[in-house]
This record gives structure tokens, sequence and C-alpha cells, in this order.
């Protein structure tokens, strides 16, 4: 088989593409979470005038090849009809034999140069710190196979990458840069005469995150340490910025670069444990008795409930036909909110949650962005939900009942809150009542600094926190965490004031019941830096899980790391209470509502408005631009 007239005939020049380099994604200090490389492939280059046999051509390449395989000291298997179709079709251009070398199969193959035996470079993505915060970075994709058809002018010299995931996909059209021009000239014989970069490419814009790398890596490791499932969030609560996202098990962007076998995809798509789940935003869960907090904002902030007025704590209620019990077997006897919010009393969050009623605590709910998505650019995040009567009629049918509320003012029925939600909503309480617009994105920059586009801190929505109320919710957090009857000890800081609720819920079917830990609130307490919620997801009925002894210890490492240098806080007086952490308010009252698994579907989420312009970070550098052909 003769070369196609297109790639035999004379003189003539031919116009190819260089794919750009993507721009990078970096976290708050200019740290690369995502880059681009330069990646060197090995190819063969044939001689020009294109002029082999098809027999020519197959024992060039393997002759080539088994040479290669020498100097690189890898196997190296050519397919003859894929070399024989390039070299028909595309043959001024490389054919490319092994990818991706490594640094010393580079310098073997620089010292033994060749003519017929060549590096070429490429642009590849990479993500210098493998699985950390991969579920927000996402990755980027080949747009296509290798191209083999006949050559074009403005074909691409290898295949460009796009965004699939995440940051990655949320930006893609920011991060993809412009591609450059490679002009390859012949002569009249149909031998090469020059080659030559007319237009270089620009780099994509850079991504400049919230998130913080170093609070990342921590709330990760943590989460190795203790779980096999779970999430932890952190953010500012002054300004709504995301420290940290991050999810359990983890996913490694670099498994998909540059691009992922079936087999491999579907090691991961059948792993029990879902790591391609980012449960941090992507999932929503019973919120069990960290919602007591947020029932407690409606009552004491509307007036329902006095701070200093007392509900009994019996070990179970009558109400409306159905025993709803709370944790203890004995009577705790009659308590004020902040010793029913330290003790978790279901029975008096029962009673309280009747006499502030369900429109007002779901407003309330509404009011610190409880189930709505935050609106973070990210596909697929979750919408939570809160039980009103308007939820009732839409999917049951019938009006909300007294059990309905019960279960409602203590986290459960059919409410469900995402790991993101739970601590934005504690921010809100952090600050003093301002809902501010969670961010995760501050800019996008070009590679010069200059700002493109900005995401300034704004306010979603303000709730107005009497002080009676403010002090007695501090109070009850802080008694969760220091109080002897407090169910948090173990997110304890020496000499720091953590403020926090523990909370334990059940959800799916009974025969394959899962229990869902959670610890969120914020420190330190009096004037708070960080707001965070933590979800710890239990193994299959395994009933010995709960917020006090498994979410707890989890942020609680992280909070130790952060505030290890910070100078120690006077110690607030303690109850004498005699409470079990491991014991914490465990859900067995009989229920109306049924539970449901968390919901893990993908959903379009529109990207964040431009907002005014912040302070550049650090210009991150790109590599220069390959040359393309040799």
């Amino acid at each position: 088989m003769a070369p196609t007239w297109e790639t035999q005939k004379g003189a003539r020049t031919y116009l190819l593409g260089i794919p750009a380099p993507r721009g990078q994604i970096v976290d708050r200090t200019g740290e690369p979470l995502a880059q681009t490389r330069i990646s060197y492939n090995l190819a063969v280059a044939f001689p020009t005038p294109l002029q082999l046999t098809n027999q020519q051509v197959g024992s060039f390449v393997q002759q080539q090849a088994g040479r290669a395989q020498v100097l690189i000291g890898r196997t190296i298997n050519v397919n003859s009809e894929q070399a024989l179709k390039h070299y028909k079709n595309r043959g001024v251009l490389p054919f490319v034999i092994a990818q991706d070398l490594k640094p010393d199969e580079v310098e073997r193959v620089r010292r033994e140069a060749s003519q017929n035996l060549i590096l070429q470079a490429t642009y590849q993505r990479h993500y210098p710190n493998g699985p950390l915060a991969g579920h927000v970075i996402g990755y980027a994709g080949r747009t296509g196979r290798t191209a083999d058809g006949v050559l074009q002018n403005n074909d691409l010299l290898w295949p460009g990458a796009e965004g699939r995931e995440g940051l990655e996909q949320a930006f893609d059209d920011q991060l993809q840069g412009k591609p450059g021009q490679l002009n390859i000239s012949f002569d009249a014989a149909g031998k090469k005469a020059s080659e030559q970069v007319s237009v270089p490419p620009q780099p994509g814009y850079n991504v400049v995150t919230t998130l913080d790398e170093n609070l990342q890596r921590l709330c990760e490791q943590s989460l190795a340490k203790s779980t096999k499932r779970g999430a932890i969030v952190i953010l500012d609560p002054n300004n709504g910025d995301i420290l940290a996202l991050a999810s359990w098990p983890p996913l490694n962007p670099n498994t998909f670069i540059p691009s992922i076998s079936a087999d491999d995809y579907k090691v991961l798509h059948d792993d029990k444990d879902i790591p391609l789940l980012p449960r941090a935003f992507r999932s929503a869960y019973p919120p069990g008795s960290v919602f007591k907090v947020f029932v407690g904002l409606a009552g004491l902030n509307s007036g329902k409930i006095g701070t200093n007025e007392n509900f009994s704590c019996p070990p179970s209620l009558e109400i409306g036909g159905l025993t709803f019990r709370n944790w203890k077997k004995g009577d705790a006897g009659s308590l004020d909110f902040e010793e029913a919010l330290t003790q978790s009393c279901n029975t008096w969050f029962y009673q309280a949650g009747q006499r502030i009623g369900p429109k007002l605590i779901a407003d309330y709910a509404a009011r610190l962005g409880l189930g709505q998505r935050t609106g973070i650019p990210l596909n697929g995040e979750a919408d939570g939900r809160v039980m009103t009567d308007e939820y009732m009629m839409k999917v049951y049918k019938r009006h909300l009942f007294g059990g309905d509320v019960a279960n409602l003012s203590i986290g459960q029925g059919d409410t469900l809150v995402s790991p993101l939600q739970m601590a934005q909503a504690m921010a809100t309480l952090g600050n003093g009542g301002t809902l501010y617009q969670t961010r995760l994105v501050a800019q996008v920059q070009g590679v010069d600094g200059q700002i493109v586009t900005a995401y300034n801190i704004r306010a979603r929505g303000q709730i107005d926190i009497n002080d009676d109320a403010a002090k007695e919710l501090r109070r009850g957090l802080i008694g969760v965490v220091e109080g002897r009857l407090g169910t948090a000890g173990k997110a304890q800081v020496p000499g720091i004031h953590v403020a926090g609720k523990t909370g334990t819920a059940q959800w799916g079917p009974k025969n394959n019941e899962r229990t869902a830990a959670w610890f969120a609130g914020y420190a330190p307490a009096d004037k708070p830096r960080y707001a965070f919620a933590t979800l710890y997801e239990g193994e299959a009925n395994d009933d010995d899980v709960h917020g006090g002894t498994n979410a707890a210890p989890l942020i609680g490492r992280v909070l130790k790391e952060i505030f290890k240098n910070e100078p120690k806080q006077k110690k607030k007086s303690k109850k004498d209470d005699d409470a079990d952490p491991d014991d914490e308010d465990k859900p067995d009252a009989e229920r109306e509502m049924p539970r449901e698994k968390p919901p893990t579907q993908m959903r379009e989420v529109p990207r964040a408005a431009p907002l005014a312009p912040t302070a550049p970070v650090r210009r991150p550098l790109f590599p220069a631009a390959p040359r393309g052909g040799r």
C-alpha cells in the first residue's frame, strides 16, 4: 500500500494546533492543587519523503521499537496495523510507541538521540497532592482518542483535555487556554524542510480556591485514621469561605490521567464504600440531635421558649397515640434549655417542638440555609430537606401529625442535611446570625496575576438573634463539650472553648440500617474563626456508633492541631453532671416517618455570579510550551 496523495505530494505546509496547557487550580495561598506538567512520549519519526512500502513500514517500526525497548528497559508492543494506518494518513508526524516516560527513561533517550527515535513533548494534567481534595478538584480527561485519519490543517498534535468532574469541569472554559500553531513545511521532493512554532499556545487562567491546603490535609488525615466513610467541612464563619471540604474515602484524580481503563473504573464504581461519592456536599443525612440546636434557636429567639423555662425529661412520652422515648432510661428531672441541650434530652425537645410548632422550626432552618443548596460551583450538590406541611402533603398526601413534629424536633423523620449545609448553619450561629454566601472559589486570574473574575464575600440573609438567646445557645453548646453531662468530651481542646453538638441518626431499611454520627459547631466559642461539621458513616446494622464517640474525635484532632500554639482561654465553670458520652441520644422512639438512604444523584448547579475583585495571590508558574513534532 503506497502513501496517499495527501501525504506524498511535494511542496506544502501543514498548520497544526498545539494544545494549550490548562490553567492551575490553587489553594487560597497559591499552593497548586492541579497543575500542567510536561510529559514525554517516545515516538518513531519516519524518513521523508514517504516512500516506504507496506512491508518496509512494518519492519522499520519494529526495528525502532526493539531499539527503544533496550534503551528504556520496558516492554513495547507495537500494533503493525495501526503503524501502517498512521504512515498512510499522518506519516509526516511521529508515531507514538510509549507514553509518559519516566525521568530516567527520558535521559537515556536523550543520550542516544537519533533522527528516527525521538522524544515528543506534550502537556499532561497532574495533581501534585494525589488524592488531597480530589473530590473537589475533579479531573480532566482527554477530549478523544489519538487521531489516525488523514492529516488536515488545524488538527491538534495530540488530544486536548477537558474537565470531567469537580472544579476542573465547572471552570473548564477558563482553564482551557488557547492552542498554538506549529508550521511544518516540505520541499518539492516531499522532504521535511522546516518546523516552526509560529504561535505559542497560551495557558489557561488560574482558579484560586478558598481551600487551605494544610487544613484540608489535617481533615483527611483524621478521617483516614478513624473511619471508612465520612466527611469534615470547615468554614470561616466570618465570610463563608470553605477552608476544608473533605470526603472519605478519597479519590485520586491522577488515576484518570491520561485516561482510566474500563477495568480500573469498574473497581472504583463497584467499591462498597463508594469512593466516587463526595459525601461532604453530594450526600445528605438525617441530622439527629444536632438539629436540636436549630429548634432551640427558633424557640428562644421567638420567645416561644423562655431562657429560664423548664420542661421535664422523662424516659418516654405519649404523643398522638405513640410512645416516643429518650435515650436515657431514667428520669432526668426538670431541665432548662442549656441543661437539655447539654444532656441531649429527646423528651424535652419533643415538648419544646410541640410548643414552637413545625412552621417556625422550618422557617428558622431555611434561614440557616438548610434544605437548599449552598450554591458552590460543583455539580450534584445535595438539596437536603426539612419536613414541612407542604412536603408532607406532596409526598404522603397528609398534614404533619404530632408524632412528625416530635421526630422533626430531634432531627429524625424525613429531614436531611449535607455536611456542607450543617457547617454553613453553624457558621451562621457562630457569627451572630449572618448567612454568608458559601465561597469555594475566590477568583480566576491570568498568568500575569491580573484578576479576570472575582467572587466577592456577600451575605445571603440575616437572623437577628437576641442577646439572651445567643448566650443561652452558646452556654449549651459549650456544655455539650465541657460539661460532665455533655456528649462531646472527645472534642475538647486544652485552653480553647469549643461550642458544638453531637447527633446520632439512623437511615435506610431495617435489614441494612446505617448510622450517621455527627458533631458540628464552631471555635473558639467567644470569637469563632472556624465553623465545622463532621460526619461519620457507620457500618450497616452497627448500633455502637454515636456522635460523641465517633464524630467528635475526628474534628477534635484537627482542632487540637489548629490551636496548639494559641493562648489558653479561661475555663468556664461546669455543672455537676454524670452522663456517659458514649451513650449519646440514641433515637429509639417509634417513628411515623419512613427513613431513607442519603441521595447520591448528580444535579446541575449554576455557576456563581461574578463579583467585585479581591486581592490576587502568588502567581503560579507554567511549563514552557512543547514544540510539537520532534
